[in-house]
């Protein structure tokens, strides 16, 4: 996959202040605040920093957190996972693979047929409905 790089002032210029702080920042957006959070639509989300299709609607699941869940991404290449130990935790960060825009955690406590809960903040995302 191609990476994209650009520098901070690129990205400030490009995303929201929250989108920014999430994404380029490794922030998290409050629990139950964000737009896909209880989204049904069909189709598939994708990186607001650079447009790669990270998740489709058929993989999203009510996980009772506060953020879109999602059993597994559209494709291993469209993401990459990095060892996270901020915050006194060890976790699983989700970084988008062409971008590496920080997306969110992945844990071992979702649903069938992967048992992986990718818990991915929804300012990170934008939906594209599927044609």
């Amino acid at each position: 996959m191609t990476k994209i790089i650009k520098s901070d002032s690129q990205w400030q210029q490009q995303l929201s202040p929250e989108a920014y702080y999430v994404a380029r920042q490794h922030g998290t957006e409050p629990a139950f605040s964000g737009e896909y959070a209880n989204y049904k639509a069909d189709g598939i989300y994708t990186c607001i920093c650079c447009g790669t299709p990270l998740f489709d609607s058929r993989a999203k699941f009510d996980s009772g957190t506060g953020w879109p869940s999602y059993y597994s991404p559209v494709s291993p290449e469209t993401i990459t996972e990095k060892r996270d130990t901020a915050h006194g935790m060890i976790r699983v960060e989700v970084l988008c693979a062409a971008c590496d825009a920080h997306l969110g955690h992945v844990f071992p406590d979702g649903p069938k047929p992967t048992g992986l809960r990718y818990c991915i903040n929804s300012v990170c995302l934008d939906f594209k409905p599927r044609s």
